[in-house]
């Protein structure tokens, strides 16, 4: 096996994996942003763990859905490709 037939096949790789890479951070981001939003939304209403609990669970459903809707989305796009 040369060089060129290696780097064909890497590159082959991080194209199939690619999509998948960024998932993962963007459902921590939307929890932890919503948590903090709700962290803020309480010191502003002195309400200390209603906005936390409500936002917390809003980004985790959010982020989720999110990211199931992503999955969809590129599975479906890579099973278009391939037929």
């Amino acid at each position: 096996m040369n060089k060129n037939d290696d780097s064909g096949k890497y590159v082959r790789i991080y194209k199939d994996v690619g999509p998948y890479l960024g998932l993962g951070t963007q459902l921590a981001a939307t929890i932890v942003l919503m948590f903090f939003l709700g962290r803020w939304l309480d010191s502003e209403f002195d309400t200390e763990p209603l906005f936390i609990l409500v936002f917390s669970f809003l980004g985790g459903f959010a982020g989720i859905y999110n990211f199931i809707k992503a999955v969809l989305d590129i599975n479906k796009k890579n099973r278009e490709k391939n037929n």
